[in-house]
């Protein structure tokens, strides 16, 4: 009998910021619940940020040096997340038959 091992990439680093990846037997278990929530928090978090951001960038020649800088790590953040949980989420898609 064969086991199928589920690999699923993490939305937080392991130890040293390496990338954070579970390996299960496909079964929804705590840390896959967990994952989807902070999953779901991030891209909430990261909407809100855009929200946020986009008047201040339009606004932009009225800012202050910090307070871009301050703008362009949260959405830098952000996007990182968000491009992490899609990574995730296409791993886990499967392929079409061809």
């Amino acid at each position: 009998m064969s086991h199928t091992s589920h690999v699923r990439l993490l939305p937080w680093s392991g130890p040293e910021g390496k990338r954070a990846i579970l390996v299960t037997d496909g079964t929804v278990g705590p840390l896959s619940l967990l994952a989807d929530r902070i999953e779901n928090q991030q891209i909430e978090s990261a909407a809100f940020i855009v929200e946020l951001a986009r008047p201040m960038v339009e606004a932009a020649p009225d800012l202050t040096a910090d307070e871009l800088r301050w703008v362009t790590r949260r959405l830098s953040e952000s996007l990182t997340n968000v491009l992490i949980i899609a990574e995730s989420r296409a791993q886990r898609i499967l392929p079409y038959d061809e």
